[in-house]
Formats: structure tokens, C-alpha cells, sequence
């Protein structure tokens, strides 16, 4: 494997109520997304893509039940993902692994009408932000890349 570029992100780690939920929403999402599994500890699970792994965890020195994105701390991950059809199919896979979107009625344009995304809710309160990379605002349709 190359070196990481200095800057990148080496990992993050998320305190989780629920190992087994955050596996079913965050593991099934980040397998989705292109992550392997990379570890499993009893109380752990991490998936890697490239040099960067995201670290799930049910720490007994957790003091509360449920993320607050609202809190200070973590507020959501932004993934990039392929293009609009790819957010809409993880929007409607992801309600079968604790997902819910966070505001339908501004979906997909919540974050603006120049940015295509889903924004999604698991049942432990991490939020994620799913942003299709090949959207055309100005056309209002994907643009597929080309290899």
C-alpha cells in the first residue's frame, strides 16, 4: 500500500450504544460504500478503504444511550457515492438496516439545489450525508464518469 498523503485521515472512532446495531446500519453502509471489514475485537468491528479505517465500538466507559449530533462533537460523515441513482438506491436499501431519511421533504436537495445527497438517520442518531459525485446541477442529471 502507498503512503497515506500527510492530512488524511488515519481513522475515526465511534462510541456505539449497540455493537450489533451499528454493525447492521454502519457496517452494512460502509461495506456498501467500498469498505472491507479490516478488524473484530469482541466489543469492536473496523472497515477500511485505502489507508482510512472507521472504528465502531461498545466502550463500558459509554455515558450516554444515543449520539446527539446536535451536541458538541461529531455532527455526521459525508461519503461521496457514484451518482444520484447510487444515493437513491442506498436511501431505500438503508431503510432495511436502520436508516431513515432526515428531510424528505427537501430531498435530495437539503443541502442546496446544487447538491444531490441524502441525509440519513440510524436508530442510534448518527447521522450520515451520502453526496452523489457525478451530478449535473445544470441539467438536474447525473453525469457518468468516464473512465
Amino acid at each position: 500500500m502507498e503512503l497515506p498523503v500527510a492530512g488524511t485521515l488515519d481513522h475515526v472512532e465511534l462510541w456505539v450504544p449497540d455493537l450489533t446495531r451499528a454493525v447492521d446500519s454502519l457496517g452494512w453502509l460502509l461495506e456498501r460504500l467500498g469498505y472491507a471489514l479490516h478488524q473484530e475485537w469482541p466489543a469492536r468491528r473496523s472497515w477500511r478503504l485505502g489507508p482510512t479505517y472507521l472504528v465502531v465500538e461498545q466502550s463500558p466507559a459509554l455515558t450516554g444511550s444515543r449520539h446527539d449530533r446536535c451536541a458538541p462533537g461529531l455532527n455526521h460523515l459525508a461519503f461521496h457515492v457514484g451518482d444520484d441513482a447510487e444515493v437513491e438506491r442506498l436511501v431505500a436499501e438503508g431503510s432495511e438496516h436502520g436508516w431513515t431519511l432526515m428531510f424528505p421533504d427537501r430531498h435530495p436537495f437539503a443541502g442546496g439545489g446544487d447538491h444531490y445527497a441524502a441525509y440519513l438517520e440510524n436508530q442510534d442518531g448518527f447521522e450520515v450525508e451520502l453526496v452523489a459525485a457525478s451530478f449535473s446541477p445544470s441539467t438536474g442529471r447525473s453525469m457518468r464518469s468516464v473512465p
